[in-house]
């Protein structure tokens, strides 16, 4: 798995909680997937958060490969899309 350093200095720094496995299954099997104007692509999908065993939706942003993540939270703000 690729990262920027951006992700490697500060992302795991602010967010130990966030696991490398977690992102890329999220990649692999995302709820959701968007290309953002920038050519970023952003992925969500669920995860168990190790920290209180509850189930959240994490999005990962990759750069325009959509190999190399960039970033990556717990997006308290995601709603699936109804088909």
């Amino acid at each position: 798995m690729k990262t920027t350093r951006y992700f490697e200095e500060q992302v795991l720094r602010k967010r130990p909680y966030i696991d490398r496995n977690q992102c890329a299954e999220v990649i692999a099997r995302p709820l959701e997937r968007l290309i953002q104007d920038d050519g970023r692509i952003r992925y969500w999908g669920r995860v168990v958060d190790a920290r209180d065993g509850t189930t959240r939706v994490l999005r990962i942003v990759t750069l325009d490969d959509g190999d190399t993540i960039h970033n990556a939270f717990f997006d308290r703000d995601f709603r699936e899309k109804r088909s």
